[in-house]
This record gives C-alpha cells, structure tokens and sequence, in this order.
C-alpha cells in the first residue's frame, strides 16, 4: 500500500496514533493531519456556525494536500492520512449543510484516492467521554449529529465501493498499535540498521514444501538490524501467485456450479489439479505486473526489499517464468533457490497435510500422481549448474545462490548459519553486479 487513510469518531485516537507512527516510522511514513481541523485552526473557523467559510477554506486548501499526498507516495514512503472529505460529507448531512453537499460533487475527485480506508472504532459513549477529557468545546459533537454522521458515512462508503478496514480501538494502546503496525506492515528500524546495501528484490524458487516459506517466517522474526546485517535483507514485502492460482480455482468452482465447464482445474482429492497448462504463463504475467506496480514508484525499494516467491516444474518450468517476468524486475533481482529432492518435497507436503488435519485446519494435498507430473523434474540445475554464479535471462545477468535445504530443521540455530551462508555469496555477487 502506498496511501491509507483513517477515520474515526471524535476522539476515537487517530491524531495520537498517527502521531506516534510517524515519530516511530520517520524512515518509512509520512503523516499528513486532518485537513479540515487543520484550516478551519489556521484560519479560526468555526466548524458549526460559519461552515460556507469553511467550504470555502477546504476548497482553496485541496490543490496543495493533493501534492502533499503524491510528493510522499513520489518519496517511496507509505503516506497515512488522517480523515477524510468523505467524513466531512456526512457531518455535512448530519448538520444540514447544503453548501457543502452541493460542492462535494466538484471536489470528490480532486483529491487522490487512497488504497484503503480505516476505521478506528469506538462506542459513540465512549468518544462522547474522551471529548469531554480532551477539553475542545469548539470541536465538541454531540450524539445525536455522531449517529447521523456515522449513517451517513456508512453509506458513502457503500456508494464508493471503497476498501474499509475497520480495527477495534476500544482496547489497551499496545494491543491496539500492534495490529496497525501488523496491518500496515511497519517494522521498528533503529538508527544502527543498515539498510543502504540490501538487496532489492529476492526470486525466491524450489518445489513445493522446499522451506521457502519457513525462510521468509525466519526473517519476520529476525530482528531488523541483524537481518539486515546478516541476511542484507531490509524490512520486506513478500509475494507469491499461489492466492493468484487458488482464486482461479475457486472461480472454476463456481463456473461447474452454474453448470458451466472449469476453465483451469480439475478437483484432486479436497484440492485442485491445473488442467490448462497456458496457467503458469498467466500466473507469473500477473504476478510480473503486480510486482511492477510496487517497484515502479520512485524510491519504492529505498531501505526495503521484496521477496518474490513461486515454484515451477517441467522441462522448461524456470526457463520459462524468467523470460515472462519484466526486464525491471530482473534488473534488480537476486535467485536463491531452495534445494530439497522430488522426495523429500513430497514428504514434507504428506506431514504438513497431516499435521493440519489434526488440528482441525483448512488442509491442501494432491495425489502423488499429480504432485509428480507438475513438480517431478524442474530445469532449475539445468539452468545454474554451479553452486552460485549469474544466470542470463532476456539478456540481463542475474546472480543466483542455490541452497540446500536437508535435511529439515526448525532449529533457529541451524537455519540461520544456512541462510547466511548462501545469502552472503549471493550479496557478494550481487555487489559485483550492482551499479555504484
């Protein structure tokens, strides 16, 4: 996400929150206040008796927070905003100001509109109360005008088909911070992390059930200046296409539901066998532009890595999915590539599946037969037959590191050596390739 905006009821704790975030995050977020509290402030407006000076104020003031907003997106910096014109509407309708609903419809579009909405929810009681303690009769709004006002709100939200999160902020402050920062992805950096010689962009390959995930669960939990330090890895965004795949699947399901054909699947044992082979291409294509979406904004990878995560199988698997991705991509990636066997791979699929039927969890397996026809071979060796060393794809030399990941391990103590280990040789060729 590049730009996420809150709300809340009065006192519901954005103003604290956000000022929190950006004092925490100076590396990571900018923090732009309340447009309207802040003219109607600057300006000494009353924001219930002279509310068309107020329209007229919030008006004059849309072009410059409209650069506001697009200098720190430009910046590489997650932008968070608090309040919205939206929320102005609805007081709006809430106080029966017409002037403003009638110029809502001519400002609605000039500001940019945000990835997702958040909601920070109180009990109207419960804002009524910290109103009172915060002592601010001039913004002061009883429960009558809230009700209305969240009416009001809700169903602009529905109109606008926005993306609405809500979060419960009628709880203890280190509770409540944590899902905001787990929900906006935001790591604690100290000053000491050093982040200017990460890499950017990680292919992270190899068969199913291989470790990858357990790699990226592992740099999650590693505190972000050693990993930095150890694994050069910064504060990072990790994706994949298999919820790309799943959703198609499930769209198959509700094709057959109608009566229609599948399009890309067949049901294999409580999961899904790929039945349309021109799925990979499609999958790795999507994933490509997904990927450039996040890149393309200047500064998007400052002090941040990525790390893209996918499995391919066949004669050709690889080989195909690097001449599919975009050339932006490859220029400012590394592979590493988790190594375990066909069977191993395979085993550890048939214990994870286990394991999760016990615990009464959404499982997913297939049939041996299926498992080998899709993941049975890959060209990965075919294609980087050393140990580490570059790789050729459209043209564009990448540095990749292969690992072996057995026998397994959850010991923190053997995985971390492991991991170092490879990614230092990759960091190394990567300093070779990357330009000064």
């Amino acid at each position: 996400m590049q730009h996420v905006i809150f709300e809340g009821l009065p006192a519901a704790g954005k103003s604290e929150m956000l000022s929190l975030l950006a004092r925490f995050y100076p590396q990571s977020v900018v923090v732009l206040p309340e447009l309207v509290k802040e003219v109607a402030t600057r300006d000494e407006i009353d924001i219930f008796s002279q509310r068309d000076r107020l329209t007229e104020a919030i008006i004059a003031e849309i072009p410059r927070r409209r650069e506001q907003v697009e200098r720190a997106i430009a910046s590489g910096k997650l932008c968070l905003e608090e309040s919205h014109l939206g929320v102005h509407l609805a007081y709006a309708h809430a106080l029966g100001d017409r002037g403003f609903i009638e110029a809502y419809q001519d400002v609605a579009s000039a500001l940019p509109q945000p990835d997702a909405y958040v909601r920070l929810d109180i009990p109207i009681e419960l804002s009524l109360l910290r109103q009172e303690a915060r002592n601010t009769p001039r913004f002061f709004i009883d429960k009558e005008h809230l009700k209305a006002m969240l009416t009001a709100l809700q169903r602009w939200h529905i109109e606008h088909l926005t993306n609405l999160i809500t979060i419960d902020a009628d709880r203890e402050a280190s509770s409540f911070l944590a899902e905001v920062e787990r929900m906006l992805g935001l790591e604690y950096m100290s000053a000491k992390a050093p982040l200017d010689d990460t890499f950017d962009i990680i292919l992270l390959l190899g068969r199913p059930a291989a470790g990858k995930s357990e790699f990226i669960d592992f740099m999650h939990k590693t505190p972000i200046a050693q990993r930095a330090r150890d694994y050069h890895i910064a504060p990072f965004e990790a994706v994949d296409d298999f919820p790309i795949l799943w959703e198609k699947c499930v769209e198959d399901d509700l094709w057959e539901s109608m009566g229609k054909e599948r399009l890309y699947s067949r049901r294999a044992e409580g999961n899904y066998a790929i039945t349309n082979s021109d799925m990979w291409e499609f999958l790795i294509r999507r994933l490509s532009q997904r990927v450039d979406e996040i890149i393309s904004p200047k500064g998007a990878l400052a002090s941040r890595s990525l790390i893209i995560e996918f499995a391919r199988g066949g004669e050709r698997g690889y080989t195909d999915a690097f001449s599919q991705l975009s050339p932006q991509i490859l220029k400012r990636a590394v592979i590493l590539y988790v190594s375990v066997s066909f069977e191993e791979s395979w085993r550890r699929n048939v214990a994870r599946y286990d394991e999760k039927r016990k615990s009464g969890l959404l499982t997913h397996s297939v049939p041996r037969a299926e498992m080998e026809a899709t993941y049975g071979i890959d060209d990965w060796f075919e294609i980087a037959r050393e140990p580490h060393g570059t790789i050729t794809a459209q043209g564009i030399e990448v540095p990749y590191a292969t690992m072996n990941n057995e026998p397994e391990s959850k010991d923190p103590q053997i995985l971390g050596p492991r991991y170092k280990a490879a990614l230092d040789e990759l960091y190394s060729l990567w300093k070779r390739k990357r330009p000064r």
